[in-house]
């Protein structure tokens, strides 16, 4: 190396490192902008859900799964049950004919969601339910029940994630109990799961993303009644069935998608 090539190495600008630090600190500076404009929630909204049709195009329904729309024929208006981190893909399955109601969380964290549902053309109540009767009411749950009992009472079937956000998983709140017991209709207990999948084992409901190209099931269980005079102690019998019902949903749910093709037929 001569000597004019070393004095132009000294004298080339050091190139500037972005510290991970430095970083995560721009990340929350445009965080919140992005999360409150209204553009960027549409525009994920339509990208979201562009990807879950594409997923769900992908997987067809095996063997052995639930019919949704002959469910919704049948016997609704009815509740339709289902698990966090198990509910990405709902939207895709509901059918047109038969109008769907969904309780959506009123955080902003859920604005996404809502903002996908009504892309489907799912129509959504925002609320939150609770562990008790009073953390319902504390959380909006109580107005979002009256609004999803008018739902039903006009004819209209409704969804709702069992368990609480951010509470234990998989463990139903009251909130689906008290639903059924004000209007008479009964809860079906629903899983659905994919053969390719990606659960998020960090996430505090093991959120679970299908992949496309695999199997796919629906489950749908037994009807869990609820009498208008139920008292509070037959009331927690049936919400441990409410969790009961979804736990054996989404075990045979996957039962169905992981089978191998010749097991049962379930997968070929």
């Amino acid at each position: 190396m001569t000597t004019t090539e070393v004095s132009a190495k000294r004298k080339a600008p050091a190139r500037r490192r972005h510290s991970p630090r430095a970083l995560k600190e721009l990340w929350r500076t445009i965080r919140r902008p992005l999360a409150n404009s209204a553009v960027v929630k549409h525009a994920l909204a339509f990208l979201v859900e562009g990807g879950l049709r594409f997923v769900g195009g992908t997987n067809r329904l095996v063997p052995g799964s639930s019919d949704l729309a002959t469910s919704m024929a049948q016997d609704g208006p009815a509740i339709y049950a289902v698990w966090h981190g198990q509910h990405l893909m709902y939207p895709t399955l509901y059918p047109k004919e038969y109008p769907i109601d969904v309780m959506v969380s009123r955080s902003s964290d859920a604005e996404l969601n809502a903002l996908v549902m009504k892309r489907f053309g799912v129509g959504i109540v925002r609320g939150s339910g609770g562990r008790s009767a009073k953390k319902s009411v504390e959380k909006g749950g109580a107005r979002a029940l009256l609004a999803l009992k008018k739902s039903l009472d006009e004819g209209r079937s409704v969804a709702m994630v069992a368990d609480i956000p951010n509470g234990t998983p998989r463990d139903a709140g009251m909130g689906i109990v008290m639903l059924a017991r004000i209007s008479g209709r009964p809860i079906f207990p629903a899983a659905y799961a994919s053969s390719r999948r990606k659960v998020v084992e960090r996430s505090w409901d093991k959120m679970t993303i299908s992949l496309p190209f695999g199997r796919s099931a629906m489950v749908i269980g037994e009807p869990i009644h609820v009498a208008d005079d139920a008292t509070e102690a037959e009331m927690e019998v049936l919400r441990l069935a409410v969790t009961s019902g979804l736990n054996e949903v989404t075990v045979r749910a996957h039962d169905l998608v992981d089978a191998k093709p010749n097991q049962t037929g379930a997968a070929q």
